[in-house]
């Protein structure tokens, strides 16, 4: 032990032998792996330097050891007290047992440290292989899916074709069919403009010829076979027009069905055969959670199989038709034939019926024409109304604009703003219906005039064959289409 102002340093402090390895200490390890300080607390006085003789120096100015002395001065050196140290009560005094615990408890974190470490780098290995093999099973599982997916693509794709190439074919010989409907539906103007004349021209007679016979029976029995043959051959036209459109319009679903088909066999070809090493493939962030599909696999295939059923049944009906207007033009070209012969045989007009006829579309002609004025003076009333009710529409809109531009609260949903509203809906309304209301009037009109049209044309074909009945009717009906010609072959 030391005399005051002795370095604690050197107070039974032995000498520190150099250390034989690089590597420090355990507990130094474990403090600074865990990034704490040392198992043993430190002191209060952290801030106390190293040397209390320091301490001492700094605290008091000059200790005055006078009681000291004055005890010792007949003493030597060698023989006076030692003076005992304070450091009790500065530094905290550890036992063998707490170094040995302390060593313990570092030994028990290393090796705790150490097997948790050596688990976490088995179950990383073991997790790292689970994971590759998962991966790999599902990228399988995926390629395996794409190519089952082209197989399917692959065997509609097939049906498709063979589908497309049938109504290909049916539409074509439909549409040769109806090219001879339109012939034979053009034969029939010629003898049916030749049964209206002869109509036409008996009309002109005068006196005792103004008969009504058996041959103006025939005459109008004639145009009206010529002119049913003719619904029914339009009637079949139109059928055959439309189950074109139709054939069309399923050919254009199969087109379209196999082009997409052909579009999704290259892009999942493409994708069955990319790998991990391919060109091409990149990070696509966020594309898994986009779903784009419109379709599942059973809507998929039923959209196919849809389409072609369309597509067989459009081929059904449309055989079916073409056999029905080969029957048409045959039995058709028998029914003018007998007539056209049976006109021949008794040939007489009835000109008083013709000119009862001619009278009555008169009257129908001015009633007509008078129907047409009032509606055409309903339609200017009617548009005079609609365009009263755009001012009263432009103020309410204009008080709707203008309130929208109110500051902050003052946007209130009041009584004057459903108002407005109710006020803009009712001209609405009244605009809608008074528009309804005007073309209704329109369509009228069109009927109207559509009706005037025909009761003219109709009323000029009486005129006309009053004018040539005797001069040019027998000699109009010394010819008539062949049979041939009827059923649309020329």
């Amino acid at each position: 032990m030391e005399l005051v102002g002795s370095p604690l340093s050197a107070a039974h402090a032995h000498v520190r032998s150099t250390p034989t390895n690089l590597l420090p200490a355990i507990s130094t390890m474990t403090s600074s792996y865990k990034n704490r300080f040392p198992y043993y607390p430190l002191p209060q006085t952290l801030s106390l330097p190293w040397l209390p003789s320091s301490y001492y120096r700094t605290a008091t100015n000059h200790p005055m050891l006078a009681p000291f002395s004055s005890g010792s001065q007949g003493l030597t050196p060698s023989k006076m007290l030692p003076f005992v140290s304070n450091r009790t009560s500065l530094f905290t005094r550890y036992t063998p047992d707490d170094w040995y615990r302390s060593n313990l408890t570092n030994y028990r974190e290393s090796e705790t440290s150490r097997h948790n470490s050596e688990s976490l780098r088995v179950d990383t290995s073991r997790l790292i292989q689970d994971k590759h093999q998962q991966t790999k099973k599902t990228q399988m599982e995926s390629t395996k899916n794409l190519g089952e997916r082209v197989n399917d693509i692959e065997f509609w794709k097939s049906e498709l074709c063979h589908e497309l190439d049938e109504m290909i074919g049916e539409t074509n010989a439909l549409t040769d069919m109806k090219k001879r409907l339109e012939r034979a539906l053009a034969e029939t103007e010629a003898p049916l403009q030749v049964a209206q004349e002869c109509l036409l021209h008996r009309e002109k007679r005068m006196g005792i010829d103004l008969v009504h016979d058996d041959v103006e029976k025939q005459l109008f029995t004639e145009v009206d076979v010529i002119r049913a043959c003719q619904e029914r051959m339009q009637r079949y036209l139109d059928r055959a027009k439309a189950q074109l459109v139709s054939n069309r319009a399923a050919q254009h679903e199969v087109e379209k069905d196999l082009a997409d088909k052909q579009t999704a066999h290259r892009i999942d070809g493409k994708c069955h055969h990319l790998r991990n090493t391919s060109d091409g493939i990149s990070y696509y962030r966020g594309v898994e959670r986009v779903d784009a599909t419109i379709s599942v696999p059973d809507s998929w295939a039923k959209f196919t199989d849809d389409n072609i059923l369309r597509s067989q049944s459009e081929r059904a009906a449309s055989a079916k038709l073409r056999e029905d207007i080969e029957n048409l033009l045959v039995v058709t070209a028998n029914e003018m034939w007998n007539q056209f012969n049976a006109v021949n045989v008794a040939f007489t007009n009835r000109i008083a019926e013709t000119a009862d006829a001619k009278s009555k579309i008169q009257t129908h002609l001015a009633k007509t024409l008078q129907e047409i004025f009032q509606i055409v003076m309903s339609i200017e009333s009617i548009r005079k109304a609609i365009r009263d009710k755009v001012p009263p529409l432009k103020v309410a809109q204009t008080r709707l604009d203008e309130r929208t531009r109110r500051p902050n609260v003052e946007l209130c949903r009041d009584s004057t703003q459903l108002r407005l509203v109710n006020e803009v809906h009712e001209l609405d309304e009244t605009i809608q219906s008074l528009q309804q209301r005007l073309r209704d009037a329109e369509d009228t009109l069109q009927i109207l005039v559509r009706a005037k049209a025909v009761l003219e044309h109709d009323l000029a074909v009486k005129a006309n064959s009053l004018f040539i009945d005797q001069e040019k009717c027998m000699g109009m009906r010394r010819n008539f289409p062949c049979t041939a010609r009827l059923v649309g072959f020329v």
